[in-house]
């Protein structure tokens, strides 16, 4: 499921996004009942998102969280357009806005990427919301200068800075992807990672006894890793794409920042 942002009013979007026009907010006249604000409506939002998904939020959804209705609701916020734009933009504002450069900027980078992977899993509906289209919120601009901090330590020329930006960004929601994919395979077909792997390994020595001969390298490479985790001991409560994919995501950032750090200092 993938969610554009900037669907819904632009105007009354970015006014909400920058609190430059929030309703509600001083009412003593007639109208909704006091105790509801733009701020309890995301909030309660990102609380059904998190625990159901995105295919749960709905204003009737976030209307009764809060128990109203959602009609009630259409005084803050226009519709679900708007209401995913504030949604992605106000989550965002749980990750850190700076880092400590003392260590350098490639301690940074990796405290960076890091913090953004354990906020993707804390939050995977975020994922879905597509990055074609960005909110233009003020937390989105806040993650994006903290990572632009960083890297502008580094003293590459702003083209390159802009380009590993954007590399830091898709590698890191990647990463994050399918882990997050992962945890909701089970839930979504009924049926557990262990199982789905058992069953289709022993069906592929069936439909494919040469399996080895055919693809020598994929063989090799399946049976260095399986004396690997072997001998490292992996937990088999842990799915093996969530083990993969965190062990992907460590060695992957540390190849990507190595390319950056050979950009500052080039052989030779």
């Amino acid at each position: 499921m993938v969610v554009f942002a900037g669907q819904g009013d632009a105007r009354r979007t970015m006014a909400l996004l920058w609190r430059t026009d929030e309703p509600g907010s001083a009412r003593t006249g007639p109208g909704p009942r006091p105790g509801l604000s733009v701020d309890a409506i995301v909030d309660a939002a990102i609380g059904v998102a998190d625990e159901q998904g995105m295919a749960a939020l709905s204003m009737r959804a976030v209307g009764e969280r809060l128990g109203r209705t959602a009609m009630a609701l259409y005084t803050y916020v226009p519709s679900k357009s708007e209401l995913v734009d504030l949604m992605h933009d106000r989550a965002l504002a749980e990750l850190p806005t700076g880092y400590d450069l003392d260590a350098g900027w490639r301690a940074a980078a990796t405290r960076w990427a890091e913090d953004a992977w354990d906020f993707y899993l804390r939050h995977p509906w975020v994922l879905q919301v597509s990055q074609a289209r960005p909110v233009l919120g003020p937390h989105e601009y806040a993650v994006l200068e903290a990572l632009l901090r960083i890297l502008r330590d580094t003293g590459l020329e702003p083209p390159l800075v802009r380009r590993v930006v954007g590399t830091v960004f898709q590698f890191v929601r990647a990463a994050a992807q399918t882990v997050a994919e992962s945890r909701q395979a089970g839930p979504e077909t009924g049926v557990e990672d262990t199982e789905w792997w058992y069953t289709r390994s022993a069906l592929m020595a069936e439909v494919a006894p040469d399996f080895a001969e055919r693809y020598p390298t994929v063989h090799w490479l399946n049976s260095a890793a399986a004396d690997s985790a072997a001998a490292a001991g992996d937990d088999d409560d842990v799915p093996y794409l969530v083990r993969e994919a965190k062990r992907t995501f460590e060695v992957g950032l540390t190849v990507l920042l190595d390319g950056v750090e050979a950009r500052i200092r080039p052989v030779g």
